[in-house]
This record gives structure tokens, sequence and C-alpha cells, in this order.
């Protein structure tokens, strides 16, 4: 069973975020409603992080026990956290 996540920005040097920002997603589709802005380069680099969350991996089964991964866009670095919600 997949669940929902979020993803949060937790600090953010990019004009398009800022911290607190929410991007909300139901399986595999991100919900436009409950969003901010959907950078597809900041996705795509996460997106492993997104889909084994999505399948029940926790942070610490990754080696990533707060579950905070980075954009590779430089000097823009942006930095999100994932969070499971079901």
């Amino acid at each position: 069973m997949e669940k929902k996540v979020k993803i949060v920005v937790k600090s953010s040097k990019c004009d398009m975020y800022k911290p607190g920002d929410e991007i909300h997603l139901n399986n595999s589709f991100i919900d436009k409603e409950k969003s901010a802005n959907i950078c597809l380069t900041a996705i795509n680099a996460i997106y492993p992080f997104i889909y084994a969350a999505r399948k029940g991996v926790t942070g610490e089964q990754m080696g990533f026990p707060d579950m905070t991964f980075q954009c590779p866009d430089c000097p823009d670095v942006v930095e999100f956290t994932i969070v499971p919600l079901e």
C-alpha cells in the first residue's frame, strides 16, 4: 500500500520557495490545490527518496534519519524534508 507524503521546505536560497512551503503527494500524484510551487529539477533530484517514503521506507532505513534532502540547482540551494502522512 502506498502512502501520502508531504515535502516541506526546510530552508531556501531560491526565490521560488520559502521555509514552510509544502508539496503534497497522494500516491504518485501532486495535490496542486494544497501545494506550493513545483520545481521539476527539485522533484527529480529527490524523487528516489519520495518514492521510497511512499512505499514505507523510513529515513533510518535510507540512511537519512531526518529525511532532509537538497535540490542540486546551485547556487539556489533548497533543503526539503519528506514527511510520510499515512
